[in-house]
């Protein structure tokens, strides 16, 4: 293993990730838009006394979060049939831990919108997909089944934060401290 800590900054910027290829990497910035746009989303449509534009938000931030979903099980399916190219000049363990985050964030992008879809469907709420075409509750009102739902989504929300600030923290510091290139691996190659 190459200790990047002897390099210089000139030395180190040549140092060369595999890249994840290009169909990854489109689904990985696809994902963080998405989640950008997801969370503004929730927090307007909570922060609104009950109005029109509120389930305007809400809608949105509903079907935002299906295609969260939606995204990510095509992730999923695509990583299973190529996989993760390997990390170079990264120890054992911090790519381990890399890899955890990674699956983690899978999981509470699947999580948030089933949680999401239920909650709805548990208070007898028609989802609006993109204002397209109607999603029906697949279940009689449920008070308890709600309660349940919300409290998995808000626990979900708080591991968002958590995990998304975890990836933008350990990339800035690859970035940064490191300079072993990592972010490359989900950016196209520059040919220079």
């Amino acid at each position: 293993m190459l200790d990047l800590s002897t390099r210089t900054p000139a030395t180190i910027a040549r140092v060369e990730q595999p890249r994840y290829n290009p169909v990854a990497q489109a689904l990985h910035w696809i994902t963080a838009a998405f989640v950008l746009a997801v969370l503004p989303l929730a927090w307007i449509a909570t922060s609104l006394p009950a109005s029109p534009a509120k389930g305007f938000y809400f809608q949105l931030h509903k079907s935002v979060g299906i295609t969260i979903f939606a995204i990510v099980a095509i992730r999923i399916l695509w990583r299973a049939r190529h996989p993760a190219p390997p990390e170079v000049y990264v120890p054992r363990g911090l790519a381990l831990l890399g890899r955890v985050n990674h699956w983690l964030l899978y999981l509470v992008f699947l999580l948030m919108p089933i949680s999401g879809f239920v909650m709805s469907a548990a208070a007898g709420n028609t989802t609006q997909y993109f204002f397209l075409f109607p999603i029906p509750p697949f279940m009689e009102k449920n008070k308890a089944v709600q309660d349940l739902a919300d409290q998995i989504h808000l626990a979900g929300q708080y591991a968002v934060y958590a995990l998304v600030t975890l990836h933008v923290l350990a990339t800035a510091w690859h970035l940064v401290a490191r300079r072993d290139a990592l972010l490359d691996r989900m950016l196209p190659r520059q040919d220079v």
